[in-house]
């Protein structure tokens, strides 16, 4: 299919319309007024998911063409719908069709090239120079992982007389795309490791992790996503998990219509027996599942030693997402401001007090509180008192006091802010916490009522403000603020170690993840691969986005919020399908809300309140 565009010669593109991929700013907002009743907005259905299907053909080159005309003709066929990159490698020597190497990655532009160059040699006129430049947004390495890029790249391409026709003779390997049609022949999906061993845990309990990679839309996706995951983990996930599939490599991928995936592997046999058959069957069931978005019910694992299977019931336990809490971790808490007291949500009107010393006001002398955080199953809670220097541990039932703090700020904070704050529970049951001190600022963690300090690579220069710890414990959102005060985030891994009585944690890996973003306000997870974001671009109003843990934006209609928005929250848990709504609170008036559909709904109650969240 032939498409033309301006200038003079006759390029090839693949017409998609597309949205910005390492743009964070679009259309489409379900907005929370500063004051007044909460209004109804629609979300954008813009052309964009509706043109993401354009199949694109690839057309071969035409007798006579010149250099430009061949090398847009190029850039087209290489991003077309066809296994292999046949026609693209038309364009190509014999020598450069044997080096060139499409899987080596793809450079993302903000759009169309802008080729310069074109002039002849002094060889009789056999072979010219071209350079492609633009704005590079983003790079998809050789392992499908995703990287945001910002700046100016340039790709020089020689070309050769052949036979009588021009052909490209030496170019960089991996593809060269626009953001729009990389948008129309790529799709993001997951792959899905198991967390790493943790000598220090008392005991194991794996879980997989979600790897997002970029995979060809309509190129066998099923057999991609396999092959992708047998490659191994991102260079950034890898030092926190493991893979049943080492050395593995996959020789074909069916669905059936009973909506049973059949994989075919060779390499090495179970070692484990049955046992680790199943271990294996789990990473493809839900990389397979997440591609097929809901078309497959069951996986049948065949390799030389044998055969097994798995489905949802029998994979359950080591699910993405198993330790975010199921229900439990989709209870909604909010907590009175005048009285510190932790109360359980209600669908319309006040809720309840937890059971509990949390649940009451403070008598007595006792301290009051500030920042409180419900461990992910509900049994029990972490409170910071209201001056920020102390933190304690208490259960959310009947009879349960605050009793001694299990930990105190190593400064003097002469106000809550300079203190601890930002408590947050894995799904492994430790309590994370940030100390704000000034002279020695931290991150610990309270394994019971052990503290550890917790190294944190790669600050340079900055501290942390707040996290906020994934359910499977290996990754960590963190707001980071610099010296002039503006916040930003960046996900890192979480390295366990030690022993069960001297236990070791590092954060590490530190990845900017929402670069255009100049102030973060509020974190929390989404999901298990997708963090919801409250921040603002620079000069731009306050903003949610879903942002996936790669660091791509996760949906092409983030959701609008006024400044007057002070903290936002998500869950990872699941009660059955239903994803939980978004909850946020309004600063000026502290009022609460829920996003529920497309519409904010304001819950009513008598009295002003700190914080709206879930337990995590």
């Amino acid at each position: 299919m032939r498409r033309t565009t301006s200038g003079a010669a006759e390029p090839r593109r693949s017409a998609a319309a597309g949205a910005v991929l390492a743009s964070l700013l679009l259309g489409g907002c379900a907005a929370m007024p500063d004051s007044g009743p909460v209004s109804k907005v629609e979300f954008s259905q813009g052309a964009a998911d509706k043109n993401l299907q354009v199949r694109v053909f690839p057309v071969a080159p035409n007798k006579g063409e010149d250099p430009r005309g061949l090398l847009a003709g190029f850039l087209d066929a290489s991003i077309a719908d066809e296994d292999g990159y046949d026609t693209a490698k038309k364009y190509l020597t014999e020598g450069a069709h044997a080096r060139w190497n499409p899987e080596a990655g793809i450079t993302v532009l903000a759009g169309d090239p802008a080729v310069g160059g074109g002039q002849l040699a002094d060889d009789g006129g056999t072979t010219a120079d071209l350079t492609a430049s633009g704005t590079q947004v983003a790079r998809i390495d050789a392992n499908h992982s995703y990287r945001f890029a910002d700046g100016e790249t340039k790709l020089d391409f020689t070309f050769v007389k052949e036979k009588g026709e021009w052909r490209i003779d030496q170019l960089p390997d991996g593809l060269v795309v626009n953001q729009t049609n990389f948008r129309n022949s790529y799709r993001q999906v997951s792959r899905f490791f198991y967390t790493g061993g943790d000598t220090s845990a008392p005991s194991a309990h794996e879980v997989l992790v979600a790897d997002p990679i970029f995979l060809r839309r309509r190129i066998d996706p099923l057999t991609a996503a396999a092959k992708a995951l047998v490659n191994g983990p991102s260079d950034w996930l890898s030092p926190v998990v493991s893979t049943a599939l080492g050395g593995v490599t996959v020789q074909k991928v069916t669905v059936d219509d009973s909506r049973a995936a059949h994989v075919e592997i060779g390499g090495p046999g179970y070692a484990g027996g049955p046992q680790f058959c199943q271990r294996m069957a789990a990473q493809f069931f839900y990389t397979l599942s997440d591609q097929g978005k809901g078309q497959i019910d069951r996986l049948e694992l065949k390799g030389p030693q044998g055969t097994c299977w798995t489905n949802k019931t029998l994979s359950d336990q080591v699910a993405p997402g198993s330790l975010a809490g199921g229900s439990a971790a989709t209870r909604q808490y909010y907590q009175v401001a005048a009285t510190g007291q932790l109360m359980a949500a209600a669908d319309q009107g006040e809720g309840t007090p937890v059971a509990g010393e949390l649940g009451r006001a403070p008598a007595g002398g006792r301290t009051e509180l500030g920042t409180v955080a419900v461990r992910r199953d509900g049994q029990r809670a972490a409170a910071v008192s209201a001056d920020g220097r102390l933190l304690y541990l208490a259960g959310t039932t009947d009879g349960d006091t605050l009793g001694q703090p299990v930990l105190s700020t190593t400064g003097h904070p002469a106000k809550p802010e300079d203190g601890l704050a930002s408590p947050s529970w894995d799904g492994r049951g430790d309590l994370w916490v940030v100390d704000h001190d000034a002279q020695a600022p931290a991150v610990r963690l309270v394994r019971d009522r052990t503290v550890v300090t917790v190294p944190v690579d790669g600050l340079a220069g900055t501290t942390v403000q707040s996290l906020k710890v994934s359910s499977d414990g290996v990754r960590v959102a963190l707001v980071l603020k610099d010296a002039t005060g503006a916040r930003s985030l960046v996900l890192a891994v979480v390295v366990h170690g030690g022993t069960p009585q001297a236990p070791q944690t590092r954060i590490s890996g530190l990845r900017t993840i929402a670069p255009l973003l100049t102030d973060v306000a509020s974190v929390s997870w989404a999901d298990t691969d997708q963090l919801l974001v409250l921040g603002k671009e620079k000069d731009r109003l306050q903003q949610l986005y879903y942002i996936s843990t790669d660091g791509s934006q996760s949906t092409d209609a983030p959701l609008q919020g006024g400044e007057g928005m002070a903290s936002v929250a998500a869950s990872e848990g699941r009660d059955g399908g239903t994803v939980p709504a978004v909850l946020a609170v309004q600063t000026k008036e502290n009022k609460i809300y829920r996003l529920t559909g497309n519409q904010w709904r304001e819950l009513v109650l008598p009295y002003e309140v700190n914080s709206f969240s879930y337990p995590g």
